[in-house]
């Protein structure tokens, strides 16, 4: 099985946005160490207790910091920027790391209504212009648009001798359909959709329509995990994660994850457990031998390529932890 790391860089309660970063590199180079097959890094802008508002900036320091894994962006927003900008900026990261560029594209905001008006001004507009905008932004990568067309003489260079590898993100029938139209990867982010995961991936592999020559259907599928040596360890670790999604779902903007005594010391009301109980049923919780069950039979239920893990604790020693014990169960 290919196992992947997505990281939304997350900031603990006892930590810096600086820390949360530096630990992202981190846990890419332990990625790295361990043999995971890729590492990608989230975009979100202005949300309590995750510190990566720009994905390629963190790209070009990991990049140089690390030597095989492949990075990539989990995703870049599309709908925010316009798609030759987009396609320079990796353009430029595949040359200076040549054969390891992934380039996740998403369609979500990422953030407040602020924050959109901030960054594109009108975001509801440019979502509307997605399919457009991912075609251009193909074309731009695969450096081939059409002789009638007004960019058929731009090129966005630097022009790398590997291309960075598009990969669609998504959690829903439009953006598999989509990503299938387009002949690109498709990353169905299991651990943030309430849809049939298993009707969307199979719509996307039927209608499949290769870009390139030779190119089939590949499919990754996302999900929370957090493992520790015993089921209880894990249990007592998961903790911290599941108090702050119930924070951040009850607009309690508390700055970062809590520790787990923080955890063991929130007050939970009726509600507030049914919220958790409805939570966890996306998040593998267990021993190396649980979690390695799970992912294999998600893996088959879902017809995955390869199962992204996207792992948040307090300690980012914990954190490590849980990617190395899975690393060690599956490699």
């Amino acid at each position: 099985m290919k196992l992947s790391i997505l990281d939304q860089s997350p900031i603990s309660s006892n930590q810096t946005p600086q820390d949360a970063l530096n630990w992202s590199l981190k846990l890419a180079q332990a990625g790295e160490k361990f043999g995971y097959t890729r590492y990608w890094i989230a975009e979100h802008h202005d949300l309590s207790g995750l510190a990566c508002p720009a994905p390629e900036v963190m790209l070009s320091y990991i990049g140089a910091n690390t030597n095989r894994i492949r990075i990539g962006s989990g995703a870049v927003l599309l709908p925010h920027y316009r798609p030759y900008k987009v396609a320079e900026i990796f353009n430029t990261l595949a040359t200076l790391f040549p054969n390891r560029i992934d380039l996740g594209i998403g369609r979500a905001p990422g953030g407040s209504s602020e924050a959109m008006t901030a960054l594109s001004g009108n975001f509801i507009k440019n979502v509307g212009n997605f399919p457009s905008l991912l075609r251009d932004l193909l074309h731009f990568l695969d450096d081939d648009f059409p002789t009638e067309a007004v960019y058929s003489k731009l090129s966005a260079s630097p022009i790398p001798e590997n291309p960075p590898i598009p990969w669609l993100l998504g959690t829903g029938k439009k953006s598999a359909v989509l990503a299938a139209e387009n002949g690109v990867p498709y990353t169905f982010g299991y651990f943030m959709s309430d849809e049939d995961g298993t009707a969307i991936i199979k719509d996307y592999i039927d209608s499949f329509r290769p870009r390139k020559d030779g190119e089939t259907p590949q499919v990754i599928v996302t999900v929370n995990v957090i493992c520790d040596e015993t089921t209880e360890k894990a249990e007592e670790v998961a903790a911290s994660y599941l108090i702050w999604l119930l924070q951040m779902e009850k607009g309690e903007r508390k700055q970062g994850v809590p520790s787990i005594s923080e955890a063991k010391q929130y007050k939970l009301t009726e509600k507030d457990q049914e919220t958790l109980e409805r939570v966890r049923q996306k998040i593998i919780i267990g021993n190396p031998q649980e979690v390695k069950q799970k992912l294999f039979e998600l893996k088959t239920k879902y017809h995955a390529d390869e199962i992204m893990i996207n792992t948040i604790t307090h300690s980012p020693q914990d954190r490590i932890r849980s990617y190395e014990l899975i690393a060690k169960e599956i490699f």
